[in-house]
């Protein structure tokens, strides 16, 4: 799995300018989110970068991390303030990224705070198949375990219970 820390290392975003894309360069350079410690720092080297306007306006002309533009977060024209304030929340959370893009693959596009809400309440861990997954389900809900003598067809009970829950890249979420 991928920790958010590795996603930061590979995170770059390639900073231009419209006034240097309207008069015909794509002069910028790639920009890696990791070597900056907080949107201010990173602000600072896109005015450094481009100091030879008065009133610079950034264009993002190609970026490396989908999570980020999934989230928003990350446009032609946009890039939030919020990136470092979020990649430090996924990091304290104690979940891979891999997870948080599994849930945003399945619920579409929302704010953060209510995909980070919804990952620490209802995200049940990874598992190789829905019947994996329903039965540590089944077996971790009965105090004593299944008695020797219960057969279940865990992939027909997997198939009903699966209305409930759902499933990405192998992590399971409940609905």
């Amino acid at each position: 799995m991928t920790k958010l820390t590795n996603c930061l290392d590979t995170a770059s975003i390639y900073c231009g300018t419209y006034a240097k894309y309207n008069n015909g360069s794509l002069y910028g350079k790639w920009l890696n989110l990791s070597d900056y410690s907080d949107y201010d720092e990173l602000l600072t080297a896109m005015y450094d970068l481009h100091s030879d306007e008065s009133a610079p306006e950034f264009m993002f002309q190609d970026y490396e991390c989908p999570f980020l533009e999934k989230m928003g977060l990350l446009s032609e024209c946009h890039i939030s303030k919020d990136i470092y304030e979020i990649i430090e929340q996924i990091n304290d959370s104690g979940h891979d990224l891999e997870v948080y893009e599994a849930c945003l693959d399945n619920l579409g596009k929302m704010d953060f705070q209510s995909l980070h809400e919804y990952v620490n309440n209802y995200y049940y861990g990874e598992y190789s198949s829905d019947e994996d997954f329903v039965q540590e389900l089944y077996e971790n809900d009965i105090p004593f375990g299944l008695p020797n003598f219960v057969v279940i067809d865990w992939e027909a009970t997997a198939r009903n219970i699966m209305y409930d829950y759902f499933e990405s890249n192998g992590h399971y979420f409940g609905a």
